[in-house]
């Protein structure tokens, strides 16, 4: 089935070169361009896409605004477009907790892993549309003090997401209590994003959460976010009890990736942690999920229902690597309740 999308851009030469970019995949037809808000919101009206892509910086209202009433009044498929700046970066961010399917760099034409990658996302967020317009927007919730009970077993946990983790993340997370075993996550994301995502979570969790960095040491009540592009975290030996940033090759796609954070941990503290493998495109976090359970862990994946994207924790149901298939609401309580009983959502 062909995505048919629409591009806002406030740029006529960047909806020249969005739309030429879209239209080299015979699975996507570019049905429309749009310069500002206002002629988007008639087309969209007049046709119905089932993609568009967004510019978070555009004359009249800008992309978040935009993006904000139309999550609200009309929930669909949007790519959003960002500079990779400290400014865009806080934009992108705001725009994936307001139902943003994905966010893209502004596409250059001597990059054609970033092209295909435009493509794959744009395909993507289509495949997703019946469930952006079923799910509508619920507003992030402010910090709470979680009276969640957290097992004495567990030392560490681990979590790892892609495409959709911003808003999973940020639901997992605020179920967290303030004393919390230390927590390590992996959300595949651009550098300088992910120290605006940990601020943003700071402000709503009841935990510390912070940007990784090399040597730090893991404290209880603290959320560890892997920086984007710079490495990828893992953790020490229990002795040393610290989390590593370490350069490397990419693993199933990324750095940081899901599967060297997982294998790291599965290692150091087996049966001693748990984790949740969420939203995601691909199947990076599967393999490692599974050392985790081998390793006697206690795993999870989320369901397909409250996947915005079922690829990730899809590889790993597959595999048998989760103890627990779950829909997103229940993840981070029985995450953090150290049951090892296997438990299936229907919707799995």
């Amino acid at each position: 089935m062909t995505a048919r999308a629409i591009v806002v851009d406030d740029s006529p030469s960047m909806q020249k070169l969005i739309s030429a970019v879209l239209e080299t995949d015979p699975g996507i037809t570019v049905v429309g361009t749009a310069e500002n808000p206002d002629a988007a919101r008639k087309m969209i009206k007049a046709l119905d896409p089932d993609v568009i892509t967004l510019d978070i910086e555009m004359p009249g209202m800008n992309g978040l605004d935009f993006l904000e009433r139309l999550m609200r009044l009309r929930p669909m498929p949007v790519v959003m477009i960002s500079s990779w700046t400290r400014k865009g970066a806080d934009a992108t961010i705001a725009a994936l907790e307001l139902g943003a399917f994905s966010c893209l760099p502004k596409p250059r034409m001597d990059d054609e892993a970033a092209l295909r990658d435009m493509c794959e996302h744009v395909k993507a967020a289509a495949a997703a549309r019946d469930a952006i317009r079923g799910r509508g927007k619920s507003p992030a919730r402010p910090v709470a003090q979680s009276t969640q009970a957290v097992s004495p077993r567990l030392s560490i946990v681990a979590i790892g997401a892609s495409t959709g983790g911003v808003e999973a993340l940020t639901e997992v997370l605020t179920g967290f209590p303030a004393n919390c075993p230390p927590t390590i996550v992996t959300q595949h994301m651009p550098e300088h994003f992910t120290k605006s995502f940990a601020e943003r979570l700071d402000r709503l969790c009841a935990p510390t959460v912070l940007e990784a960095a090399d040597m730090t040491r893991l404290q209880r009540g603290h959320v560890y976010i892997a920086p984007g592009s710079v490495g990828h975290l893992t953790v020490s030996d229990r002795s040393q009890s610290v989390c590593r940033v370490t350069p490397g090759e990419q693993r199933s796609g990324h750095m940081p990736s899901v599967d060297v954070m997982f294998e790291s941990v599965a290692k150091v503290y087996g049966k001693r942690s748990a984790a949740a493998l969420l939203t995601g495109m691909g199947s990076d976090g599967a393999q490692g999920l599974l050392a985790l359970k081998n390793a006697g862990a206690h795993t999870i994946a989320q369901d397909r229902a409250t996947s915005l994207v079922y690829g990730m924790p899809a590889a790993a149901s597959r595999l048998g690597a989760a103890n627990h298939i779950l829909p997103l609401a229940e993840v981070a309580s029985v995450l953090l309740s150290g049951h090892t009983e296997v438990r299936q959502s229907v919707s799995a």
